[in-house]
């Protein structure tokens, strides 16, 4: 789950980690507002939308004086924002952060992920500040400092003071530095977050270290334990499809192709992608319907499929493990014929009584394709899209 970037702020400040002052605000109002109770003469006016890259953009500006701050406040609420992670259709910003104005004197960059490979997580931290971490990691990786936290121990002192170190930091900086690393690690490994990134990491003239901007995902498996946080939830800034979709315990994520994607599991859903894309195709979509795919499930994936306009055709790719083949169809049976689905259907099912689940389908009278193997189908779909 992804929340906006006041609201990470919000649950870090919980745990001692430095930010500058702001507040939400919802209109020109209540930005003025929020500035005069911050006070100063500066203040910065910042797009809240669930996309990184929003000053490129135009989502973010650096107001001198009050006229300022409503001439900006003004532009960017309501305004359609293109940025690269957006995709060109871009999002409508509803809410801005207003926060006091920085003396900045260096941008750095912090961030934590967890890295499979090692299932250990990673504290990254560099020099380049503002930059995309992607960019720096692909044409200047040295620049990149990365510190292995065992999950036997945790995050250490000495970890952050590894980390301030590689940054050059000195004085009451290092010792900022430290102090704001332990805490976010703390807020990280305490909130189930999935990511937690600080880019940029500001050091101040004064010796101070912020969180200038702050991003944090969550991992959905833990939210049970995270009421306060299932709050910051904002549908608005969702895909409508993978709203619906998460109301039937579906795994669905919208793309731009038009080929319908049914699979159970995971690994196979991205597979059946790829190869997909390999025969020609498009897909439409990522939807992994679980270790089940019974008549129900099977129901609801058509009807989040064909809620997609661009779906001209769909895949369905089921491996019996758990689950009967034979019983699996029996459901795309019923599913069509409930949902009434009129565009084509290709069907591959493999493992437990798999030849029983085609010859029902084959039986059926509707007009299904039966592949024997994945590469058959995806071939399939893709010649019923060109005739």
């Amino acid at each position: 789950m992804k929340i906006h970037e006041y609201q990470a702020k919000e649950i870090l400040k919980k745990y001692g980690v430095a930010t500058p002052k702001g507040k939400v605000a919802f209109s020109v109002e209540e930005a003025s507002e929020v500035a005069k109770e911050l006070g100063g003469k500066v203040w910065v006016v910042k797009a809240q939308i669930h996309a990184g890259g929003r000053g490129k953009g135009g989502g973010v500006k650096v107001a001198k004086g009050m006229p300022e701050l409503k001439k900006y406040a003004k532009q960017i609420l309501g305004m359609n924002l293109i940025t690269h992670q957006t995709g060109p259709e871009g999002k409508v910003v509803k809410r801005l952060l207003i926060e006091e104005g920085i003396d900045i004197e260096k941008e750095l960059y912090a961030g934590i992920v967890l890295d499979r490979a090692q299932s250990k997580n990673v504290f990254m931290v560099s020099t380049e500040g503002g930059m995309e971490i992607e960019k720096v990691a692909a044409e200047s990786p040295e620049k990149i400092l990365k510190v292995t936290i065992d999950p036997m121990t945790g995050m250490q002192p000495f970890h952050a003071r590894q980390l301030a170190f590689g940054l050059g930091l000195e004085g009451n900086q290092f010792k900022n530095a430290v102090k704001f690393f332990m805490a976010l690690y703390k807020a990280y490994e305490e909130s189930d977050a999935s990511i937690a990134e600080i880019n940029p990491l500001v050091v101040t003239k004064q010796g101070d270290v912020l969180a200038l901007d702050a991003k944090m995902n969550f991992d959905d498996n833990a939210l049970y334990r995270h009421p306060e946080i299932v709050q910051f939830r904002d549908l608005e800034e969702e895909e409508p499809l993978e709203i619906e979709a998460s109301k039937f315990g579906l795994n669905y994520i919208k793309l731009d192709g038009n080929v319908g994607c049914m699979v159970n599991g995971a690994g196979l859903a991205m597979a059946t992608m790829d190869i997909i894309k390999l025969a020609g195709g498009d897909p439409a979509n990522f939807l992994d319907v679980g270790g089940t795919a019974n008549k129900e499930t099977v129901a609801n994936g058509f009807k989040i499929i064909l809620s997609d306009p661009n779906v001209k055709a769909i895949l369905i790719n089921i491996f019996g493990g758990i689950v009967r083949c034979d019983r699996v169809a029996q459901g795309v049976i019923d599913a069509v014929k409930e949902v009434k689905v009129t565009i084509p259907i290709v069907v591959r099912l493999d493992g437990t009584n798999a030849v029983e689940g085609a010859k029902l389908l084959k039986d059926s009278g509707l007009k299904f394709s039966v592949a024997m193997n994945l590469k058959q189908a995806a071939e399939k779909v893709t010649e019923v899209l060109k005739a």
